[in-house]
């Protein structure tokens, strides 16, 4: 099981719904998708290889992206912040999300302005792995997938 941080979780709903998840949360950061890569896809139709679900995102900030290419054009090179999303091998949806802050400070470790704007992006993508985290059916890293899915018809 992957373990659990400030810009990982793992969700207990589908790949889809968690896909949906996503967009929501970032949306409600004031995050657009800008670009959509769907390895599994790819995969298949390149490689001819099969592969379990496995979507990359590029998400921005406009206000954000505005502010850092402002300060620095360089920034460009870093962007979009990028989140991931796969199904793992026991069915539950892993979301991964770039940190922009650690990314920054490869390049711009000594700006102060740079820095306090990638904390910023930071802090709003882990408002997204928060609300993520709070929306998710709770975790059961022992139930099957075909459990998880069992509706109650007495409810």
């Amino acid at each position: 099981m992957a373990e659990e941080s400030e810009f990982k979780v793992l969700l207990a709903e589908s790949f889809g719904q968690a896909l949906e998840m996503v967009e929501t949360a970032l949306k409600a950061e004031g995050f657009s998708i800008v670009t959509r890569f769907d390895v599994q896809r790819t995969m298949n139709d390149r490689l001819r290889v099969n592969f379990r679900p496995f979507i990359i995102l590029g998400t921005v900030n406009d206000r954000i992206a505005s502010r850092a290419l402002k300060n620095d054009p360089c920034i460009a090179l870093m962007m979009p912040c990028n989140i991931s999303l796969e199904l793992d091998s026991s069915g539950f949806t892993l979301v991964r999300v770039a940190d922009p802050a650690q990314l920054i400070s490869c390049k711009c470790g000594e700006d102060p302005e740079i820095q306090g704007i990638a904390d910023d992006a930071s802090s709003r993508l882990i408002q997204v792995v928060k609300s993520l985290k709070s929306a998710s059916r709770p975790f059961d890293p022992e139930g099957k997938p075909w459990t998880r899915l069992a509706v109650d018809i007495h409810e």
